[in-house]
């Protein structure tokens, strides 16, 4: 296993290989365990898992388990982002009035980040990494407020059933 991390400050989006190898790499006890787990053997997915390799590739089952096992916030995003949906993990968070003002904090900063765009509104011309970081942003606002809402009905049906 290599020790020198071939994908260094990647920025927040990734391509699906690239996606991979940081799954892969960043999943606890790295690849090794990751291969462990999976049942297969560590030579064999270290390889499926290089950004430079064409010839191997994880077949289906060995990339819905891949993705079951480390979760990867990364790989989920490049996986939808080609068909232009948002994911999300239904985890419920208290509907607080801290976790709306959360929430508010958040769409504050978003709104920031908008603002700042103004050079791709000016002129009607986005170029590709504006476009990215705006749906990045959008995404994660989504699921914020997704995340809120799961926690008020839980609250609600908790309150109902007990």
């Amino acid at each position: 296993m290599s020790r020198s991390d071939l994908l260094p400050d990647t920025g927040p989006v990734l391509s699906l290989r690239q996606a991979l190898y940081r799954a892969g790499r960043d999943y606890k006890g790295g690849v090794t365990a990751l291969a462990f787990e999976m049942v297969i053997e560590n030579d064999a997915l270290q390889k499926k898992l290089k950004l430079d390799e064409e010839r191997r590739w994880l077949n289906p089952d060995e990339l819905e388990e891949v993705i079951r096992l480390t979760a990867d916030p990364r790989l989920l995003d490049a996986l939808v982002r080609p068909a232009g949906a948002v994911w999300y993990r239904p985890v419920p968070v208290d509907a607080t009035k801290e976790a709306l003002l959360a929430v508010g904090k958040l769409l504050g900063e978003t709104g920031e980040f908008v603002a700042k765009m103004h050079d791709g509104a000016a002129d009607n011309i986005w170029e590709l990494h504006e476009v990215i970081d705006l749906e990045k942003h959008g995404a994660d606002v989504i699921r914020e407020v997704l995340g809120i809402m799961a926690g008020a009905r839980q609250a609600m049906e908790d309150r109902q059933n007990g």
